[in-house]
């Protein structure tokens, strides 16, 4: 197969994971490795004071297994790490249940899903091979977290769209960017890894 073109799927290229050989047992893994590391990020957690959203690696985490597992895998992922957070505790600060879910971070839990099914779409069309359009996937894909986010921190709190807005978002641009910015630098050179060890094979 070559990687630097098309995967035998209709409409869609390669992203970085079809590279491991297998097939249903590679897709499974890579599901659980992706919900596993999410996890593993969203304790990385530092608090903003006045805001109940805490900044942590969970954006990053859903970028890099959305980009790197593609929209059907990335998406399973991220629907595997909300779903065994309702029992364990994978959410961010060791947090779990239906009472996170409700709660002020809910609407976050839900964009990711969404987010990773995007990333890994835009993925899927070559958009993680080039610095540029790395950045831009990775900033679309904590957008998208983030309008599901604030929907949810305005009905868990009922505060006026102001304090939403900044509480919510605001405080986090700038920490957004420098994700965008890892994602873009990341995959990449992952890409070139990928195509040298290819040709030299």
């Amino acid at each position: 197969m070559n990687y630097a073109v098309a995967h035998p799927s209709a409409g869609r290229r390669a992203v970085l994971t079809d590279a491991i050989p297998g097939a249903k047992a590679r897709d499974a893994a890579l599901v659980l490795a992706g919900a596993a590391l999410t996890a593993l990020l969203a304790q990385v957690a530092v608090h903003v004071p006045g805001s109940p959203v805490p900044v942590t690696g969970q954006t990053l985490a859903v970028g890099l297994v959305g980009a790197t597992l593609g929209a059907r895998r990335g998406g399973a992922a991220l629907l595997l790490y909300v779903l065994a957070g309702l029992a364990l505790p994978v959410y961010a600060d060791g947090a779990s249940g239906w009472s996170t879910v409700w709660g002020p971070t809910g609407g976050y839990l839900v964009g990711f899903v969404i987010a990773a099914w995007a990333i890994g779409a835009m993925a899927e069309r070559g958009g993680d091979r080039k610095v540029v359009t790395a950045f831009a996937a990775f900033t679309a894909e904590q957008l998208i977290v983030f309008a599901f986010g604030l929907v949810g921190l305005k009905l868990a709190t009922d505060q006026d769209w102001g304090w939403v807005v900044h509480n919510g978002f605001t405080i986090f641009i700038l920490g957004g960017l420098i994700k965008a910015a890892v994602g873009a630098a990341v995959l990449p050179s992952a890409w070139r890894i990928v195509r040298s060890v290819r040709k030299d094979g």
